[in-house]
């Protein structure tokens, strides 16, 4: 018995929306991540990007629990002396809620060129609204 290794021919790539309203920002970030990977499917092979693509809407509505909105800090260095910037999650959400929402998915997969490619098929919108109707992406539903 031979162990089974998909190919890229094998499979199709599907168009998923999850709608993040009101759902805490590790479940979507989880949920959109394993839809990236192709985890959701029996022809899930480690070394290949067996993926689907992902449409994350409504992103400025997604929720942070407990008091992370004020504890929680975002990092960034220019590359200067006495560079490092800090942001806090709250003035995070008011200005780039969509960044937000990908830095916790890009977080959760693998950190090489496969995850840069996996990370390319995700799409985030801060509202209910995307430009992806032609793909007739159907609805994931994450549970709160």
């Amino acid at each position: 018995m031979s162990t089974y290794m998909a190919r890229p021919k094998d499979f199709e790539r599907k168009w998923y929306v999850i709608d993040a309203e009101g759902i805490p920002l590790g479940r979507v970030a989880t949920a959109a991540a394993t839809l990236l990977r192709g985890k959701h499917k029996p022809i899930y092979t480690p070394h290949l990007d067996t993926g689907d693509h992902v449409i994350i809407i409504n992103a400025e509505k997604v929720i942070l629990t407990g008091r992370k909105l004020d504890q929680k800090i975002y990092f960034h260095h220019s590359g200067y002396e006495g560079g490092l910037k800090r942001t806090v999650y709250r003035q995070l959400m008011l200005k780039k809620p969509d960044f937000v929402v990908e830095k916790a998915v890009r977080g959760m997969l693998p950190h090489n060129r496969l995850g840069r490619a996996m990370f390319k098929k995700l799409k985030v919108y801060r509202n209910g609204e995307h430009p992806h109707q032609a793909q007739q992406p159907e609805q994931w539903e994450v549970k709160a």
